[in-house]
């Protein structure tokens, strides 16, 4: 995979991600990219600090119990706070 693919990806996921709150699974369903990707970008977001793992609950899709993922830090902060 070249480096402007990887870019256009991470950037589609990044903007999904603004405004839903989902699973690798869930992202790869809605935008196409293969979910060992979204694994892989998930991490370099998560490091620069521009992904937050919301919940680890039974994914919607698949079942199984997964992180939610958001790249909004407000709706990472407000359903934190709905946890407590």
């Amino acid at each position: 995979m070249n480096s402007n693919t990887k870019n256009t990806q991470i950037k589609t996921i990044f903007h999904y991600l603004q405004n839903h709150i989902a699973t690798a699974s869930m992202v790869s369903t809605a935008t196409g990219i293969h979910q060992k990707n979204i694994t892989r970008y998930k991490r370099d977001l998560e490091q620069r600090g521009l992904l937050y793992e919301v919940e680890r609950k039974l994914c919607k899709l698949t079942g199984f119990k997964a992180w939610y993922i958001t790249t909004n830090k407000k709706l990472f902060i407000s359903k934190s706070n709905s946890n407590e």
